[in-house]
Formats: C-alpha cells, structure tokens, sequence
C-alpha cells in the first residue's frame, strides 16, 4: 500500500518522498487508518518494521487540519531511553519539513543550559513532546509543563519501559492527561503487565497485531555451546582469527559490559562501551564515534538493541542469552541492514542458558549451527538443553570444571572474565 493511499495531507506526503519513503510497511498500514479516525490502538511489532511512522504521521497529519491550540502541548511521545526519544525527535523533524509543526525532546543526561531550553519549549507548548518518563516527571514536579490540553499520548517501546521500571512514571504522567486524549501504545512483546496496563489507560482499543518477523536468511546465524568461564577465550579467539569492525556485543548487565570494555582494552582492541550510568554526552559521543568508524566493537546492554539506527553492523555477539526469544531477533536485526543486507550473529550458550536457547530455536522454527570449540579453548559441554533446565537462574558455578583450558592449554582461573548477573539496565 502506498502512502497515497492513507488519506495523508499533499505536504506530508512531500516529506516522505524526500525521504524517499513510498510504500507503506504492515504496521503503518494497518495504524494509520484508525489513528486518524482517532480511536486508541495498542500495536504489537517489532524493531525495525517503521512503528514510529505508524503513530508520527497520522499525529501529524491531524495537527496540521485541527484546530489545536499553538501555546499547550498537544502530544506527548513517551520513550524508554535518550537515544530512541533522539531517534524519534529526528524521524518527526524529517517529516515536518513542509508543516508547521512544533517539537521539543525532553531527556536526562544534559547540562543546566539543555535542561533550560527544554524547560522553555514545554511553557511555550510545542505541538509535540518526545520525552523519557524521568525527565518529564522532573518538569512536572517542576511544575513547568501543562499536560491538561494534550489531545494525543503514545506508549513507544511500552514493554521496554516496563522492564526498566516505569510504570509508576506513566501512570503519574497518564493522570495527568485530560480524559478526552487519545492513546496509542506499541509494544514489542505482549506479557501481561502490558495488557494490564493497556486495561488501565485505552478506551475500547483497536488492536493491531504484525506477527514477529523471523531473521532474514542474509543473517548467518551461529553459537558456541560452552561454559561461562570459556566466553571471554572465545571472544578473544574470534577478534585474533579476524580483525573486528562495526561489531555490537550484547551483555545481560552494565557490570558485565563494564568489565567486558576493560578486559577487551586490556587486549588491544579498539572497544567501548555503552550504558545507563554514562552520561549522555558521552553517550552522543560514543554512537557517533562508532557511527563513524572511530570504534570497531561496541560493548551494550539491551537499553541500545532497539534505539540503534546504524545500517552496516558487520557482527553481533550475544555475549549472554537475551530474556526472550523476541529480543534475539532484536539484538541480531542489527545487522544485515546495509546495502548487501548480509550479517552474522554469533551466541555463546553457557549450559544454564541451554534451554532458553533451545527456547529461542523452537521459536525460529529451525536448529541453529553450533559451531565446534577450538581445542585450545578445552573440552565443551554437550548441548543437552533438558538435563541443564534445573540450574536456570541458579547461582551454580559452571566454569567448566577441570576440562576448561584457555589458549596457554593450562586449567582456565576465570580471571579478567566479566562477571555479575545483576539486571539492571
């Protein structure tokens, strides 16, 4: 379906042609229509399938024929971290290049002068807020933003926000909002903490549902069946074999990627790492050196896996196995998004991550290549996902035991391997 198609206004369909987008994807396809009708939708769909068109354009498209006020906030865009709300603020400046519609993001990790600015912007009432939820609440602690007349509330990355813990955020924020506003909520994943949530805010919701794309058969797919003490060897096996460029490494906690920067410096590598503690200029940094190839491996937690908007991502290692099935095809649609569209993701599976990876195989529908411990790196535990179901989350040592050999072929002492299981992002 083309743009055409939706009922768009001439001079938002000129902003998309000269961004050259012409055809619509499933989701803004099936959400633009009812958005614009001005029902509330919860959408499910995943990274990557042009959500943030689905509810941007048609928000658009009515401010710029209704009469809205010019002096209050008129939608607020509510985002799990500074990166997408930057992502989604540049999205919306693309596609209100020929209408006068006004925006202000609103993020943590600024400066004095950053935080007055975007103090100014919300007492002046700019058509659109894309905001973090701790941010907005300091302003409206602050008492310096007028939520009363917002006639739109979307819910990106819903599940995401959740997870990060917040939901009391949203809903101080959603109690805020005049009854009349409409709200739009896309989630990735579905559990029931959102429907709770989506029971509590929508008013008889359309439900829009694009089902979970499976990789694309351009990303090679690989996994290293091994012990936790073995990943660190692996790693460093792998960047000695092949010099690494544009290489995303995803680890399930700040204090692993923390150690995992340090240890991979320690070797030579050109790494750094990206987090929740780091200030935003120094994330801003970090991205654009990486962007511009200034850093070949880039060491994240799942915060960055779906707010990175870089199109020639040659590598991605799951240090650790992600929660969900759905947040490895996340992780690994990274790459493969440049001009061949051809990337490789490599996993290393520890034996207590053995089922949830077999949980992730069931889920693509197909058995993904293991590929075969070098020698030098030891003996390899069997991939027998049933026998190791019981030590799932359990603080049992799985360090390979007596078989477990770095390259020097002497017993691994597990020193310098990242460590921490804490959760937080």
């Amino acid at each position: 379906m083309t743009f055409e198609e939706l009922n768009l206004e001439k001079e938002i369909l000129d902003g998309l042609y000269a961004m050259n987008f012409e055809d619509a994807t499933p989701i803004q396809a099936l959400s633009i229509p009812p958005i614009l009708e001005g029902k509330d939708i919860i959408g499910y769909a995943q990274t990557g399938t042009g959500k943030t068109a689905a509810y941007v354009l048609p928000i658009i498209n009515k401010l710029t024929k209704g009469s809205y006020p010019q002096d209050a906030i008129n939608a607020v865009i509510m985002a799990p971290t500074r990166e997408l709300a930057q992502q989604i603020d540049q999205q919306i400046e693309g596609f209100t290049y020929y209408v006068s519609v006004s925006t202000v993001a609103v993020y943590g990790g600024t400066d004095g002068i950053a935080y007055a600015r975007q103090e100014r912007g919300l007492q002046m009432g700019a058509d659109i807020v894309v905001a973090t939820p701790g941010r907005l609440i300091s302003h409206l602690n602050m008492e310096s933003v007028d939520l009363s007349r917002a006639s739109f509330f979307v819910l990106d990355e819903a599940d995401r926000m959740l997870d990060m813990g917040f939901y009391d955020d949203i809903m101080q924020i959603y109690r805020k909002l005049p009854p009349t506003c409409q709200v739009i909520m896309f989630s990735a994943t579905m559990p029931p903490k959102i429907r709770t949530m989506a029971q509590t805010i929508l008013k008889n919701p359309e439900e829009i549902k694009v089902a979970i794309a499976r990789p694309p058969d351009t990303i090679i797919q690989s996994a290293y069946i091994c012990y936790e003490a073995q990943k660190l060897p692996i790693l460093k096996h792998l960047f000695e074999e092949s010099r690494p460029q544009r290489v995303i490494i995803f680890s399930s906690s700040k204090m692993k990627v923390k150690e995992l920067e340090t240890t991979l410096k320690r070797y030579g590598f050109n790494v750094q790492a990206m987090h929740s503690d780091l200030e935003q200029p120094v994330r801003d940094q970090v991205m654009k050196d990486f962007k511009n190839r200034h850093i070949d491996i880039l060491v994240a937690t799942d915060v960055v896996a779906r707010g990175i908007d870089i199109s020639d991502i040659s590598l991605i290692v799951n240090f650790d196995i992600p929660n969900d099935p759905e947040d490895y095809v996340h992780r690994i649609g990274r790459t493969a998004r440049g001009t061949h569209g051809e990337g490789l993701a490599i996993t290393f599976v520890d034996i207590r991550e053995q089922f949830k990876f077999r949980e992730i195989e069931r889920f693509l529908n197909k058995t993904i290549y293991k590929i075969p411990l070098d020698p030098s790196l030891g003996e390899a535990p069997a991939y027998e996902p049933d026998s190791y179901r019981s030590l799932r989350g359990r603080g049992v040592r799985t360090g390979g035991g007596p078989n477990a050999r770095g390259k020097s072929g002497r017993p691994s002492s597990g020193k310098g391997r990242p460590g921490g299981r804490d959760k937080t992002r």
